[in-house]
């Protein structure tokens, strides 16, 4: 019997349309939320190597992230300049409604021939669900709400006179056209918790988690991909990681720290209480950053845990170790974006492919 070839692990960037970077931290980052920078830094990104760029949602300022772009409109923006990129943009339930974003949606998805795909956000800041007065839901509440914003999108955009009877939201007889061009876009989500884990079993094609180490990934993938299957489906993982590749691990263990040294005490603290509250609302008290340290919530989604922060040798290995833990894409940030994303697509993507390929080779000979 003929194995199946494995697929070579993805490649996914943060999208700095938020300003402030990847970092709260007070460190010169060479990294610009505008326009400008933003469409040249994806199309550095499309020839490097990336496959997919994740467009940031936020609704208010602070947290060291005064001015945000919206996503979807963003996104767009990127897909415009680009010809092969996938960009994933950022709904959050609640303050959007299924059927206005399956409707934006489907029309970039035409224009794009198909390069739009959506991470939907279950929860973020309470403190921007009472300013712009949406009611904030509890942990387990907020997945259920997630799912049924799933399934109204999926819904929408493949069936005629969709009709669907949820807590949260209610169609009839609704037909939309034109649909998604096809592929349909895909379907990220985050979390860590049981309520996240469950839902990505049920309805995502993507699971997106925290940085952590590959056995604490391995742990999350082996529960996903066993409820998935439950449910005859399967689910991708994506891992966030920070990267910090230089051409000695000193010169990047000595920029790590400098981050952390000049970390902004009060910013870092005022988004860890509103972050570690939503992870710890969990019944079970397992969602995203329930456990993290002040240094871990220096990088928004606990990128450093993933420890891509050396040689590039020493990271094309551990890229390796978080596929082998089973993760298919590695979501990545950078201290400063273009020069890095460069350095990356030139020195780390092409050792992990070459460490793929000598592994298929082994495997192909056994």
């Amino acid at each position: 019997m003929t194995q199946q070839k494995p697929e070579p692990i993805r490649f996914a960037y943060w999208v700095p349309n938020v300003s402030g970077g990847l970092v709260i931290s007070k460190i010169p980052q060479r990294t610009s939320w505008d326009a400008d920078y933003n469409r040249e830094l994806a199309r550095l990104a499309e020839r490097a190597g990336f496959d997919y760029a994740l467009t940031q949602i936020r609704f208010t300022a602070g947290y060291g992230a005064e001015y945000q772009h919206e996503s979807v409109a963003f996104s767009h923006a990127l897909l415009a300049a680009t010809t092969k990129l996938k960009v994933i943009a950022a709904l959050l339930p609640g303050p959007w409604n299924p059927t206005i974003a399956a409707k934006q949606v489907a029309t970039i998805s035409q224009l794009t021939a198909g390069r739009i795909a959506v991470n939907i956000v279950s929860g973020w800041f309470s403190g921007e669900f009472r300013a712009i007065g949406e009611p904030w839901l509890d942990h387990d509440e907020r997945y259920r709400r997630s799912e049924e914003f799933i399934r109204s999108l999926r819904g929408i955009w493949t069936q005629d006179n969709f009709t669907f009877r949820g807590d949260f939201y209610r169609y009839s007889d609704y037909t939309l056209k034109p649909k998604p061009a096809e592929p349909l876009p895909e379907i990220f989500q985050g979390g860590s918790s049981r309520a996240a884990r469950d839902m990505a079993a049920r309805v995502s094609d993507w699971y997106f988690t925290n940085g952590n180490t590959p056995e604490n990934i391995r742990t999350q993938v082996d529960d996903i991909r066993h409820k998935a299957a439950a449910e005859g489906r399967s689910v991708k993982i994506g891992v966030n990681a920070f990267v910090i590749a230089r051409d000695t691990e000193a010169e990047a263990q000595a920029v790590l720290r400098e981050i952390i040294a000049q970390a902004d005490p009060e910013a870092v603290r005022a988004f860890g209480h509103e972050v570690k509250n939503a992870g710890a609302a969990s019944p079970e008290r397992q969602g995203n950053w329930a456990t993290s340290s002040f240094e871990d919530l220096v990088q928004y989604n606990d990128g450093f845990r993933s420890n891509l922060i050396g040689t590039p040798d020493q990271i094309a290995a551990r890229i390796l170790a978080l596929k082998d833990a089973g993760a298919d894409l590695a979501l990545l940030g950078f201290l400063h974006f273009q020069e890095e994303v460069k350095y990356f697509g030139e020195q780390v993507i092409p050792r992990v492919r070459a460490l793929e390929a000598a592994r298929a080779e082994r495997r192909a000979a056994a």
